[in-house]
């Protein structure tokens, strides 16, 4: 990839139709990059990290939240405090009563390192951003970008309290377990994948400003795969927003049989709420099958892909991107089937949703690579490629 968009990438100064994100030469398009693949990489890691911290049930061990953070407890008396504090939440009186301090300390520290690491991001993020601005190696265009981009992980964190108070009120059903707003959790990890996919893309935009273009032919093959990447990718983007779900009903929990909900297709009571919508958000059978049946569209859908491409003339780059797009792809379906037959486990669980990031970022991939190239760059290609050998 690296070596066809520097191909294209030749000379593009020079040239009048290719708008840059960073015009101060190619060494600040490299700083520039590699900050950015870097905060999106950041950004990956609190996604694992947060469902690490769901997955153990750590996420509603501090009651309190502060913007600017706070230090973590330094002594027995303080860890006490903390604790007492927890002890007044629903969580401990119906799931956790009787725990001992040192359970507690774990979860405290799985939560205060998911808030904290994310403070990080904001100030690894900011220091250099404020750098290539001073230097001048960001353009009007860019920098609104990024700032909309930062203004979205400062709200994060408000985002995440918000989702958190939810389950630290007492539930409706003396019955019910504790747990927070599957509403709220799915804004929250769906603006942690917004932001990621931000980044990622500007990265992108940043270091390939020009698509792998060799030649004409390889081009009109590109059109013929973006007319079918975009609405696979919306598939993609809407199937992981269903895992939100998932996860903020403890869906995963249930019917953990596959390829049969329990003894049947599709189970009985899929719309018992009233009024219908809510069993797509809040009814537990209703959206597990929901996750079911967009996990196979979005396996069908990037099969359908592969297939109608496997005969077009393209660019190896995009070649290997829907090759590696398909591996992942039955990789995740893969990982789904085994985090529900095994009543969701951390480590499967944190795979699973490392999986479906990782599959929105080749997908993210392929489309930018299949873009449509500049004027100038379109002109100067050749109708067929160069062979290799």
């Amino acid at each position: 990839m690296r070596n066809s968009s520097t191909v294209a990438s030749v000379g593009l100064e020079s040239k009048e139709g290719v708008k840059l994100l960073v015009t101060a030469g190619p060494h600040a398009r490299k700083m520039v990059g590699i900050w950015l693949f870097g905060s999106a990489a950041w950004v990956f890691s609190m996604v694992i990290l947060g469902g690490v911290t769901r997955l153990t049930r750590s996420g509603l061990s501090m009651t309190d939240w502060k913007f600017t953070g706070q230090l973590p407890p330094l002594s027995d008396e303080e860890w006490s405090k903390e604790f007492e504090k927890y002890k007044q939440s629903p969580e401990y009186k119906r799931v956790n009563k009787g725990m001992s301090l040192d359970d507690f300390k774990f979860i405290y520290w799985m939560e205060y390192g998911h808030r904290m690491w994310g403070r990080a991001l904001g100030l690894m993020f900011a220091v250099p951003f404020s750098y290539f601005l001073r230097k001048g190696y960001i353009t009007v265009q860019l920098g609104l970008r990024l700032s909309g981009l930062f203004a979205l992980g400062a709200g994060q964190g408000m985002i995440g309290w918000w989702m958190v108070k939810s389950g630290l009120e007492e539930p409706a059903s003396e019955y019910a377990e504790p747990r927070v707003s599957p509403y709220r959790l799915a804004a929250h990890l769906t603006s942690a994948f917004a932001i990621y996919t931000g980044l990622f893309w500007t990265a992108l935009s940043v270091v390939m400003p020009e698509p792998p273009a060799e030649s004409v032919t390889w081009v009109r093959g590109a059109a013929k795969v973006k007319r079918l990447a975009l609405p696979v990718g919306l598939i993609v983007g809407i199937t992981a927003v269903s895992g939100a779900f998932v996860a903020g009903n403890d869906a995963g929990r249930a019917y953990n049989t596959f390829p049969k909900m329990g003894d049947t297709w599709i189970p009985d009571g899929i719309f018992e709420m009233k009024p219908l919508i809510r069993n797509f958000f809040e009814n537990t059978a209703t959206v597990q099958l929901d996750h079911r049946i967009l996990a196979t569209t979005t396996l069908a859908s990037i099969s359908a892909l592969w297939w109608f491409t496997r005969k077009v003339d393209l660019h190896p780059a995009v070649r290997s991107l829907i090759g590696s797009t398909v591996g992942m792809t039955l990789l995740q379906v893969s990982l789904g089937i085994s985090t529900l037959l095994s009543y969701v486990p951390v480590s499967l669980g944190t795979a699973h949703q490392a999986g479906a990031l990782t599959l929105l970022t080749l997908m993210m991939l392929l489309n930018h690579t299949v873009r449509k190239p500049s004027l100038p760059l379109l002109k100067s290609l050749p109708q067929v490629a160069k062979p290799l050998f």
